[in-house]
Order: structure tokens, then C-alpha cells, then sequence
């Protein structure tokens, strides 16, 4: 068993919080300029010119098939081959985003890769549907912070009196969900419906935001690496208790497994966007305490708590 102690590690802010819940496609620009395979070198360096652009994708039947950068440009032009096809110079291993995933992933890749823009491409259909820089992803959370403070100029945080109202020696609520394995389409939705349970209990919004950090965290982790299990939350006066089981494969090594960075996720999990080695960390980080129990074989146990 882990047991970590970690009194008020961070302070969760709403922009930390925005980034979980705010998916790839509502930041992106979607008005996308392409080249095809076949056109030339030139035509490449007639756009880039124009629309003052570092680099485009390479477009074949709403597919991509590569990206063209000005580096490409200047080696072509140094070689006196401006006339060849697009698809002679292209890069074919291209670092893309889904258009599902929640922004986190994607200023993750943006600091892990040092680039300065993703295609975005659709899950289902594999087309390119949009392209993503950190200029977009600063408009979109200042245009959603903006969003949220009006709301809250609304609706004042107001502490509910939902337990001293009950007449008990101790009174708690538990909040029950399942995780289905596999499904990274729905991945995230059970932490979004906790934190409107949470917010129409009326706990306090910095408690609130730690927790769906957390829950988002361990919610992932059971999409990545086991058939499903159970996320419950356990609300009480003064602190919110977070369990999650499930019946995988287990943590052969869990020192390792809370070291930042470290994962075992298959490649085919890291394409898809996910298993960057951050959740154990990160919910440590929200988590005024924490203990993790795994058997090989058998399952985790997670269990973690914040006070409110």
C-alpha cells in the first residue's frame, strides 16, 4: 500500500480545471489551408507567403497524408527542385490531435514536442477537421473563463446546509458511477457528471476543481488500462472521499508508476491521445491524502480525499 500525505500540494485554478474539460474541437480553427500531394514545391511557397504560415498539412480526399513545412521549402529551393510534387518532400510521420480530446493532451504534446501547431483529425473518419497553435488554446480558455465569470456573477457561491439540516451523528452521500474499458469517446464523462453533483451540493469551487482533476485522472486511467470499474464518491461535512476499483491487470511497480512521466500505456493508447504517465501524479497533486493498493493480477484500489 502507498499513503501519501499531501496537504493542499496545489491550488487548483479555473483555468487548470478548463483544460480537462474543454475538448480539442472547441479551440481549434477550423478553416483549415491545405496543399495536395501533387501540387508543387512552388505552389507551397506561394501559400506559405501569403497567409504568412510556418508549415501546412498535405490533403488527399479530406485525408491527411503529410505536412510541409518552410524547412522543406528551403531545402527544395536550395537543391533547385521547386517544380517537384508536394508529396517528394513532405514529412509522412505526422504528430496529430483528435478533435475529441480534452485540451490537456494537447498542451501536453505541445510541451513534450516543442511545436508550434497540431492537425487535428477526427477519431471516426480519420479527416482532417481543424488545426490547433497555443494562440487558439489561449483564445478558447479566455474566452470560456469569460463565460464562467459572468455565470458565477449569477449564481454567488452560496455553502448549501445539506448535512446540518439532517439530524445524524454522521451523514454522508455516495455518489456511484461505472467506467466502461476501452471507451476513450466517453472518457471524462463521469468526472463532468460528479462535478455538477458536487456543485449542486454547493462545495466550495476550489474543492470542486481538484476533485474533477483528480476523478478525470483515475477516470482515464481505468478507460487505458483495464475493462472498466467503479468510480464513488463519498461526500461528507468537511471532505470528499474518492474510490476507485477495478478488477485489471494490476501495478507491478507502484513506486515507479507515481514517478511524473513514467506510463505503460501500448503505443496504439499513446496515437489515440492518451497515457502520458501524468495521472498518478496529478491526483496526488489535488489530493490531500492519498493510498493506492494493487495486486498483479487482481486490481487497484485507489482511494483519495479533499477537503472541503
Amino acid at each position: 500500500m502507498k499513503d501519501g500525505d499531501v496537504k493542499g500540494t496545489i491550488q487548483a485554478t479555473p483555468t487548470q480545471e478548463m483544460i480537462y474539460e474543454v475538448r480539442v474541437h472547441q479551440a481549434m480553427t477550423k478553416q483549415v489551408i491545405t496543399v495536395a500531394p501533387e501540387d508543387t514545391m512552388e505552389d507551397v511557397g506561394r501559400v506559405l507567403e501569403e497567409n504568412r504560415h510556418t508549415g501546412m498539412p498535405v490533403v488527399k480526399w479530406q485525408k491527411m497524408v503529410g505536412i510541409v513545412s518552410v524547412r522543406d521549402l528551403m531545402r527544395c529551393y536550395r537543391e533547385g527542385r521547386s517544380l517537384q510534387p508536394v508529396e517528394q518532400w513532405m514529412s509522412r510521420d505526422v504528430a496529430t490531435l483528435y478533435a475529441d480530446e480534452p485540451l490537456v493532451h494537447a498542451v501536453q504534446k505541445f510541451e513534450r514536442r516543442g511545436f508550434g501547431r497540431f492537425p487535428v483529425i477526427d477519431r471516426k473518419t480519420r479527416t482532417l477537421v481543424g488545426i490547433l497553435t497555443k494562440v487558439d488554446i489561449i483564445r478558447c480558455l479566455l474566452q470560456h473563463l469569460e463565460i464562467d465569470y459572468h455565470d458565477l456573477e449569477k449564481r454567488q457561491y452560496v455553502p448549501r446546509k445539506w448535512f446540518l439540516e439532517l439530524d445524524s451523528d454522521r451523514t454522508t452521500l455516495s455518489l456511484w458511477f461505472h467506467v466502461d474499458g476501452a471507451n476513450f469517446e466517453k472518457a471524462g464523462e463521469v468526472s463532468s457528471k460528479l462535478k455538477r453533483n458536487l456543485q449542486t451540493l454547493g462545495l466550495p469551487p476550489d474543492a470542486i476543481r481538484r476533485i474533477a482533476i483528480a476523478c478525470f485522472e483515475a477516470e482515464v486511467n481505468l478507460v487505458i488500462y483495464t475493462n472498466g470499474g467503479e468510480l464513488a464518491a463519498h461526500v461528507e461535512p468537511g471532505r470528499v472521499t474518492v474510490n476507485v476499483v477495478d478488477h485489471g491487470p494490476g501495478i507491478p511497480d507502484v513506486e515507479r508508476a507515481m514517478q511524473p512521466g513514467y506510463s505503460t500505456a501500448p503505443d496504439w493508447v499513446r496515437e489515440l491521445g492518451f497515457g502520458a504517465g501524468m495521472g498518478l501524479p496529478n491526483i496526488k497533486n489535488c489530493s490531500n491524502e492519498m493510498k493506492l493498493e494493487s495486486k498483479v493480477g487482481e486490481g487497484t484500489n485507489l482511494q483519495f480525499s479533499v477537503l472541503t
